[in-house]
């Protein structure tokens, strides 16, 4: 599960692109209880749980932007991440950015069309809470290209995979480099799934986050399946087609 090391390459921060900020409140506050902060000056702002942000929100600020999740993955030199995705056939869609007394950032694209960032921690090394319920614990790479998506991601972050060892089940897992915490995965593409990265936040309970998802206008892309040895997971979309999914995990033995 995503931890709070915030090793190079490991996810350390995601935000939401949302055409009304009022509206996602309403719709994310219901299904986990989060709060959001004041509105800065930059009109960026912070989902926050038990007083720690889970997450960041702000207005759609790129042109033809759609509503949604991005990951960002922790950088060491977010310029020389940006640098190298370029030189492997990725695309920086903001250059690196500083965020006076907090950090850097930069927004970028794949191969295949997936949109990532990377965040170089400075005063904030990444989010407050992660891991537990209500919380981001995972993210996974939805791929049309498989193997190459990772190669470029390897030649970015030097991430570690194993192959899943569920039975018919097609999924690399990852690690960052020098840790152990397997924080994600990389699967083919699913019929109702967008390629790119999809969080995922952790439930008590994936069938009834699922109604409450479905009561207040969003919608159910996939059901609450169960999945051996980790649990039951839904995939969802909230009322702007923001996509995210639920996992309710396994309970350990």
């Amino acid at each position: 599960m995503v931890s709070s090391d915030f090793r190079p390459g490991s996810p350390n921060w995601i935000g939401l692109g949302s055409p009304d900020l009022a509206e996602s409140e309403l719709f994310y506050g219901s299904v986990f209880g989060w709060t959001l902060d004041p509105a800065g000056p930059s009109g960026y702002r912070f989902f926050r749980s038990g007083g720690r942000t889970v997450a960041g929100v702000g207005p759609l600020t790129e042109a033809e932007a759609l509503p949604a999740w991005t990951v960002y993955f922790a950088a060491a030199d977010a310029a020389d991440v940006a640098a190298e995705a370029e030189r492997a056939g990725g695309t920086v869609r903001v250059a690196p950015t500083e965020v006076p007394g907090q950090g850097r950032f930069a927004q970028l694209t794949d191969p295949v069309g997936g949109r990532f960032a990377v965040w170089q921690g400075g005063g904030t090394a990444g989010l407050e809470a992660v891991g537990g319920r209500g919380a981001l614990c995972w993210v996974e790479l939805r791929s049309s290209d498989v193997p190459g998506s990772l190669r470029f991601y390897r030649g970015l972050f030097g991430w570690r995979t194993r192959e899943s060892d569920v039975p018919g089940v097609e999924y690399t897992v990852l690690r960052p480099a020098g840790g152990e915490e397997e924080f994600g995965g990389v699967a083919g593409v699913h019929p109702r799934v967008d390629v790119g990265w999809l969080v995922h936040f952790a439930v008590a309970d994936a069938l009834l986050a699922t109604d409450e998802v479905r009561r207040l206008g969003g919608s159910v892309l996939v059901p609450p399946e169960p999945v051996p040895s980790v649990g039951r997971i839904a995939v969802l979309a909230d009322p702007f087609g923001a996509q995210f999914a639920l996992l309710e995990p396994e309970p350990r033995r």
